[in-house]
């Protein structure tokens, strides 16, 4: 627990975005907040799965393993008086039908970014992305594609409060 001093009203953050579109980023700097903690699938996965995750099947059978095991977790985080930013995709509704579970059980505020930028922008920031090899995965574009066609924007009707970025994320050109 926190020391009476440093307790504040916890908030769980979710990022909606495509591939490339800036979420760690933002992650990371919503991250510089006082007692926040960032959380991010890629680098469980990397660390857990790496050799499992050949294709969007295992993607999202090791994805889905994760959750399970990371909520508990988190959830915790966030009793205790943390804030989380939770950098998974929230790009589906069924993802998003997890988070909201997470948010129950929680009980915590939340705040849901959207990060709006065109295919074109993503598809070319992971070009450089992974020419850089500054990224856990380097996904191809054919990748890309089959990702980017199973996104679903939010919607108010889910209830998420939405936090909207158009094409271009705090840090990111």
């Amino acid at each position: 627990m926190l020391p009476p001093s440093t307790v504040h009203n916890p908030t769980l953050h979710l990022l909606v975005g495509k591939i490339a579109a800036g979420k760690s980023t933002l992650a990371a700097e919503l991250g510089q907040a006082p007692a926040t903690v960032v959380v991010s699938e890629d680098q469980w996965l990397a660390a857990l799965f790496e050799d499992e995750l050949n294709s969007i099947g295992d993607y999202i059978r090791c994805s889905a393993r994760l959750r399970s095991a990371m909520e508990p977790h988190l959830i915790a985080l966030l009793k205790s008086g943390l804030s989380v930013v939770l950098d998974f995709p929230a790009n589906t509704i069924a993802m998003r039908t997890w988070l909201r579970g997470l948010l129950d059980k929680a009980g915590c505020a939340h705040q849901m970014h959207f990060l709006d930028v065109p295919d074109n922008v993503c598809r070319d920031r992971l070009h450089k992305r992974n020419a850089a090899g500054s990224h856990a995965f380097a996904a191809t574009d054919e990748q890309f594609d089959l990702i980017t066609a199973q996104f679903v924007a939010p919607s108010a009707e889910e209830g998420f409060q939405l936090v909207l970025y158009h094409h271009s994320v705090p840090g990111r050109k």
